[in-house]
């Protein structure tokens, strides 16, 4: 098969190969894809880059997420998944070297679920990480239906996905963002209110309109940078989930703030997130985009030997939505 490799880190145009590899098996539990798209990710961008340190395999094929059509089966999984659409997260990862771009992958198919025929390939692969770490980070402490929720970066891969989610599951929502462009992105996903942070009082505007009550909980995408803003912005018994802290790695956080009011905050790492959660994370997903309003934002596509091009993209920040590679 043809397929996209690194054995060093460094520059995407430096490392990345492009050539054959063996066409991967399905053992048992697994599946075998026919991938139609990869999803670039930050995190595959920056393990490719090193900012993972040192590489855990001598070879890597990146990327996590995709989607395409099931080829094959292993022992023990149904035949009914040949011919499937579907999309998949976790491609490559800790414990697998062998990720998305390339022509096939082999897979847990419970890493797998089954892709609308209205969704196409590209916005299946924008799905996997971005989709998931939103539901996580929304769903961490309970249902938000009739709930007042606060996602930061309202408009970026995951916090849209956040926005739109906790629409679909009954919540108010309010978000943050840096542009009128980004606050017409957060409106389309269904937010009901728009800050902008870069000429607002986040905290006077949550309060003025939650009536001072505050949110009930907040979708977070630097914990370091907003926890001024945002702990103060959680009403009494409210919760936070976050999934990034670029603003500040350690930041302080007022402790009896958070036991006078009573509040709950947990980081979000997909990979160790609970199984059962990640579980409903798919099965939700799933049922959402089958549905009639949802955005899934395809940033840019690349043919599978310009992935160096794809992940140039990603690092250069700016896109709007998931960089996908297609394939084939």
């Amino acid at each position: 098969m043809k397929a996209i490799w690194y054995d060093r880190t460094g520059p995407a145009r430096e490392v990345l190969q492009y050539g054959d590899l063996p066409t991967p098996r399905p053992g048992r539990g697994e599946v075998l894809i026919g991938i139609r798209a990869s999803g670039v990710n930050p995190s595959d961008v920056g393990a490719r880059g090193g900012a993972s340190g040192r590489m855990a395999y001598p070879r890597i094929t990146p990327n996590s997420d995709g989607a395409g059509v099931v080829e094959a089966v292993g022992p023990g999984v149904a035949e009914r998944w040949v011919g499937k659409r579907v999309w998949f997260y976790n491609g490559q990862r800790n414990g697998r070297a062998f990720g998305s771009a390339a022509e096939y992958i082999e897979l847990d198919v419970d890493l797998v679920r089954e892709l609308p025929d209205q969704v196409s390939f590209a916005e299946g692969a924008t799905l996997g990480i971005p989709c998931m770490t939103a539901h996580r980070a929304l769903f961490a402490f309970g249902p938000v239906q009739g709930r007042t929720v606060l996602v930061t970066g309202g408009a970026g891969a995951v916090g849209h996905y956040a926005v739109q989610l906790a629409k679909w599951a009954g919540a108010s929502v309010i978000a943050t963002i840096s542009s009128e462009a980004k606050a017409e992105r957060a409106r389309a996903g269904g937010a009901d209110f728009v800050i902008d942070y870069r000429r607002e009082d986040v905290a006077a505007r949550i309060a003025e309109i939650t009536g001072g009550e505050g949110v009930h909980h907040a979708v977070d995408v630097d914990f370091g940078g907003n926890v001024g803003v945002t702990l103060p912005s959680l009403r009494m018994n409210g919760s936070l989930s976050y999934y990034a802290s670029r603003g500040a790695r350690e930041p302080a956080v007022t402790a009896g703030l958070l036991m006078m009011k009573n509040l709950s905050v947990n980081g979000v790492y997909l990979p160790v997130s609970p199984h059962e959660a990640r579980r409903r994370a798919q099965d939700d997903i799933t049922r959402w985009i089958a549905g009639e309003r949802r955005i899934l934002s395809v940033a840019g596509r690349f043919a599978l030997e310009d992935c160096a091009g794809a992940h140039e993209l990603v690092e250069a920040g700016g896109k709007v939505g998931t960089v996908v590679v297609e394939v084939g």
